[in-house]
């Protein structure tokens, strides 16, 4: 572990594929979960830009205007008990290859300014296993009446929720297909 209670391997990887210009007035975080899943199977949530409420607890509903590509936004129908009802968020970047979606909120009526995300998956072994290791760092305005350090742990709650979330899907489709360990011979 290093200073920050990152793994080298997640280091390496927040390093690689996590980097954000961040401005004074901003706040940003990068979280990691291990979910026991094969990355095929979690990209495969992941990855629907059209279907965020497959994995999101907080998202009720999804539209997405054109086709599914870099540029894409989606219209998105927030849960109550959050504050805000709609977010309005374009697709930046779709990497089936390396496993790395981002994406940028350009509305919607919420306090979340400039905010930008990445999310990557990286296979990993564990118990012989197959297993995913998960990162998602973000960054955002600090509201005006907010400490950088308010603003963070609300996004990373969210975050925290979302990535709970997405491996209690995985897990469970992951048992489903009784994926096998595998031979490291």
């Amino acid at each position: 572990m290093n200073g920050n209670g990152y793994s080298i391997m997640e280091s390496e990887y927040i390093w690689r594929h996590h980097r954000h210009e961040i401005r004074e007035n901003q706040c940003s975080s990068a979280l990691v979960k291990h979910i026991k899943a094969p990355v095929p199977l979690v990209w495969s949530l992941v990855r629907r830009f059209d279907q965020p409420q497959n994995y999101k607890p907080f998202i009720s509903r999804c539209v997405v205007q054109g086709d599914l590509e870099i540029g894409s936004v989606r219209e998105v129908n927030v849960k109550s008990g959050l504050p805000a009802t709609t977010s309005t968020e374009r697709l930046e970047l779709l990497d089936d290859n390396e496993h790395i979606l981002s994406i940028r909120i350009v509305g919607g009526d919420h306090r979340l300014r400039n905010y930008s995300s990445i999310i990557s998956l990286h296979p990993e072994i564990i118990d012989g296993r197959p297993w995913t290791l998960v990162i998602e760092s973000f960054v955002v305005d600090v509201p005006d009446g907010n400490t950088k350090d308010e603003t963070c742990y609300f996004v990373e709650a969210l975050i925290k929720c979302n990535l709970k979330s997405l491996a209690d899907v995985s897990e469970r489709l992951a048992v489903q297909d009784r994926t096998e360990p595998i031979d490291r011979t």
